[in-house]
């Protein structure tokens, strides 16, 4: 990759993490677009290693847990089995942990829906907590065993689970039906394990939380052509976009960063320290990082 100076990365992250695609900043920044995917590679990298290390014995009290659908190459049902083997093509899960209080991003996962991924995340997140706390997860199963292994009985867990009704509209060719999700007719809150209080058992954070994933992350924008083409790429932005929103972006609702509420740090970054992550010029060779995926 080119030299960037340190005001052109600072451009090409910010653009990068305001949901512009890779061509979008190239145009504007006037570098390639090689370099670019270069530069998100390795400061993808170095942002996942370090909220790794940093998000460690944080004293949460309630979370919430969900996924988010994706896809990397072509989704599932076009993808060939050989692309899906050797490139990693199809459908792309993102499991998403938040933190209801000060909406933190304390770990993620990227993989299948599977238990194998399920069991992986659940346990990343036990790993990363000082003391008990109440989790909430939508109806999806897997997360039961999940749950239990991870935690035990040191855990107050609730379901949310969501009841869903037909779509209303007969012609399922129209365009309204085909885009839209079943209409949801209710919720119902079923006791797991422990003591959760009823009136914190809700899905509704996070489920925002993947809003601002979509909004911010040009690869999960629907129905255009900014979908990953490299599962590595998508892992990498992920971290990236996680980084800026846990230590950059100021929350409306807290007046400071999740970073700052949660104690993870005492100051307001800005780009330019995330940008500091990487050494200067890049290094050449991209650092180690933990990958958060499980096929």
């Amino acid at each position: 990759m080119n030299y960037l100076t340190k005001e052109k990365r600072i451009q090409i992250v910010a653009a990068l993490t305001e949901g512009v695609g890779i061509n979008a900043v190239s145009r504007m920044s006037g570098v390639s677009k090689n370099t670019v995917l270069k530069l998100l590679a390795d400061l993808g990298a170095a942002c996942a290693e370090f909220q790794d290390k940093a998000f460690r014995n944080l004293t949460c009290k309630k979370l919430q847990v969900d996924e988010i659908w994706s896809f990397v190459g072509a989704k599932a049902r076009n993808a060939t089995p050989e692309q899906k083997e050797a490139l990693g093509w199809g459908d792309v899960w993102t499991w998403v942990s938040i933190d209801a209080d000060t909406k933190l991003v304390p770990c993620w996962a990227v993989g299948g829906r599977n238990p194998t991924i399920a069991n992986s995340f659940m346990a990343d997140l036990a790993s990363r907590l000082a003391n008990r706390v109440q989790l909430t997860s939508d109806g999806y199963h897997f997360y039961l065993e999940a749950v239990e292994k991870a935690f035990g009985s040191e855990i107050d867990y609730a379901m949310l689970v969501k009841i869903y009704g037909a779509s209303g509209a007969k012609d399922e060719t129209k365009t309204s039906v085909r885009y839209s999700p079943a209409e949801c007719c209710g919720a119902k809150k079923q006791h797991v394990v422990g003591k959760p209080k009823k009136k914190d058992v809700s899905t509704s954070f996070i489920e925002r939380q993947n809003l601002t994933l979509r909004m911010s992350n040009r690869r999960f924008t629907r129905l255009t052509n900014s979908f990953s083409r490299k599962l590595e790429n998508h892992i990498l932005a992920i971290s990236l976009h996680y980084m800026v929103y846990n230590f950059v972006k100021i929350h409306s609702s807290l007046r400071c960063t999740p970073a700052m509420a949660a104690g993870v740090t005492s100051k307001l970054w800005d780009i330019a320290d995330v940008v500091a992550l990487l050494p200067e010029p890049v290094a050449k060779k991209r650092g180690t990082y933990k990958k958060r995926i499980s096929n």
